[in-house]
C-alpha cells in the first residue's frame, strides 16, 4: 500500500540532499527520516540514496522516481494546504467581547456561525482596550473609536423604549401619550413598580433626559437585576415597567410576554459597531459576524 508520508519524506531528502535538513523541514526526527526512506526503498525495490560524508546523493532510480511523482505530490500538497487553511478559518477559536446586557440579543446569535467562541463580558472602553491590545479578536460596542490599529464597522442601530408586563393596564398612559400630556405621563410612570439592570438606572435617566428634559427621574427602582435579559424575563412573569433596548425586548414582545408602553420619537438611536484589530488574521470571521449582526438589527 502506498504511504504518502514516505513520498513526502523522499521529496524533502531529494531537495535538501541531507537527512537532518529534511527532518527539520518535516518536523520529525532524523531516525524517522531514515526509517521512512528505508521503507520506501524496500517498497520500490531500489536503493534511492547513497550516503556521503556530507549528506546524501540520489541514485539514478531516485531521479526517475522524483520525475514521476513530483508534479502529483506538489498538486496534492497544494490541495491539502488549501483545505487546511479553510478548515482553520472555519474551526479556529475566536474571542468576542460584548456587554453582558447585549449578549442574549446579539452575542448568542453568532453561535450558529462558528464552532468555537470564547465570549467575555465588558463595557465599551474595556472592550476597546482588549481589542487594541490584541487580547480579543472582536468586540461589539456602542461607542465610536478612531484609532490607527483598529477597524470599526457600523452594523446597525438600537434605541431605548419603555416596556411593561402584559398584565398591566396601560390605557390611561397611552391616552396621555396620544395627547402629549407629559405631566400626566410622568405621573403615571412614577406610580408603577420599576425594574432596572443597574442601581444607577442609566437607561431610565437617559430616557428622562431626552423625553422629559430632566436629569434626575423621581422614581426609585423596586427591583435591580444585573442582567438586562434576566430582568426582562423576571418582569414578564410579574408586574411592572422598565426602560430597555428595543432589540432586547423584541422576542418578548413578539411572543406577547411583554408589551410596549412607549417608543418615543425623542429618544435618539444608538449605533452598534463591530470592532477588530487592523491586522486580524480572521477576516472572513469578521464578515460572518457583521452579516449576522446586520440580520438581527435590520
Amino acid at each position: 500500500m502506498v504511504n504518502l508520508e514516505w513520498y513526502r519524506t523522499f521529496k524533502s531528502v531529494y531537495k535538501n540532499g541531507n537527512f537532518s535538513l529534511a527532518a527539520k523541514e518535516l518536523f520529525i526526527s532524523q531516525p524517522a527520516v531514515s526509517q521512512q526512506i528505508s521503507m520506501l526503498e524496500a517498497h520500490v525495490g531500489y536503493k534511492l540514496f547513497n550516503r556521503k560524508s556530507k549528506g546524501v546523493e540520489p541514485t539514478e532510480y531516485a531521479k526517475l522516481l522524483n520525475n514521476l511523482i513530483i508534479e502529483a505530490l506538489d498538486r496534492l500538497e497544494n490541495v491539502e494546504n488549501g483545505f487546511r487553511s479553510k478548515a482553520l478559518d472555519a474551526n479556529r477559536l475566536i474571542t468576542v467581547g460584548i456587554s453582558k446586557h447585549l449578549f442574549y440579543s446579539l452575542g448568542s446569535k453568532l453561535i450558529s456561525e462558528f464552532d468555537y467562541i470564547d465570549f467575555s463580558f465588558h463595557e465599551n472602553n474595556a472592550l476597546f482596550e482588549l481589542v487594541n491590545a490584541k487580547k480579543l479578536d472582536f468586540a461589539i460596542v456602542t461607542d465610536k473609536y478612531d484609532t490607527f490599529d483598529t477597524l470599526q464597522t457600523k452594523v446597525g442601530e438600537m434605541k431605548q423604549i419603555i416596556v411593561a408586563s402584559t398584565n398591566l393596564d396601560a390605557n390611561t398612559l397611552k391616552s396621555s401619550i396620544k395627547e402629549s400630556d407629559y405631566v400626566a405621563i410622568e405621573s403615571w410612570l412614577n406610580e408603577q413598580k420599576w425594574y432596572s439592570h443597574d442601581a444607577g438606572i442609566p437607561h431610565i435617566k437617559l430616557f428622562w433626559l431626552h423625553v422629559f428634559n430632566k436629569k434626575r427621574p423621581s422614581m426609585i427602582p423596586n427591583y435591580i437585576i444585573p442582567s438586562e435579559y434576566e430582568m426582562l424575563e423576571v418582569l414578564s412573569k410579574n408586574t411592572g415597567v422598565t426602560v430597555t433596548w428595543n432589540i432586547n425586548a423584541k422576542s418578548f414582545i413578539e411572543e406577547e410576554r411583554l408589551q410596549v408602553l412607549w417608543e418615543s420619537d425623542q429618544m435618539p438611536l444608538t449605533s452598534i459597531y463591530l470592532l477588530s484589530a487592523k491586522n486580524a488574521s480572521f477576516n472572513s470571521g469578521a464578515q460572518l459576524i457583521e452579516d449576522q449582526l446586520k440580520k438581527v438589527l435590520c
